[in-house]
């Protein structure tokens, strides 16, 4: 399993009329994260794409705990849980300053082959960065 954090402070923007941050917008927190981490990872979504493979969103999971307020510094803890084939999933998990969790989250994204429209699997240098991930451990 590969596990990132990060971390954003919640924008006045984002939160609503009673200061909490706006359902709609946990989305882009959970986006924020995936980005950092494939950045972590030496890759990015531009590079893919200029691969010719991009990674539309399946699937969206959200489950909302506890509000987060405008200021707040949060945690966001992403984790990819199994080895991706055509599909990649990613678990999210946000903290706010007081370390409670605040909110749980999933994406499900698919890997597609650009010039052919149709999934495919990961590119190969993704897959090799990853391994060491997944290796089983004796």
């Amino acid at each position: 399993m590969f596990i990132f954090e990060t971390q954003i402070r919640v924008r006045y923007s984002e939160t609503d009329q009673m200061g909490y941050v706006y359902y709609g917008n946990y989305a882009a927190y959970y986006e924020v994260a995936r980005v950092e981490m494939l950045r972590t990872l030496g890759t990015s979504y531009k590079e893919m794409e200029a691969g010719r493979i991009m990674m539309p969103v399946l699937e969206l999971k959200c489950k909302y705990i506890k509000p987060a307020l405008y200021d707040e510094l949060l945690t966001i803890k992403v984790s990819i849980p199994a080895q991706p084939s055509l599909r990649i999933k990613f678990n999210y998990e946000l903290f706010n300053e007081k370390k409670e969790l605040i909110n749980i989250g999933e994406t499900t994204l698919v890997f597609i082959n650009m010039d052919k429209n149709k999934p495919c699997l990961p590119p190969k240098d993704f897959m090799n960065r990853l391994a060491p991930y997944f290796e089983e451990r004796a």
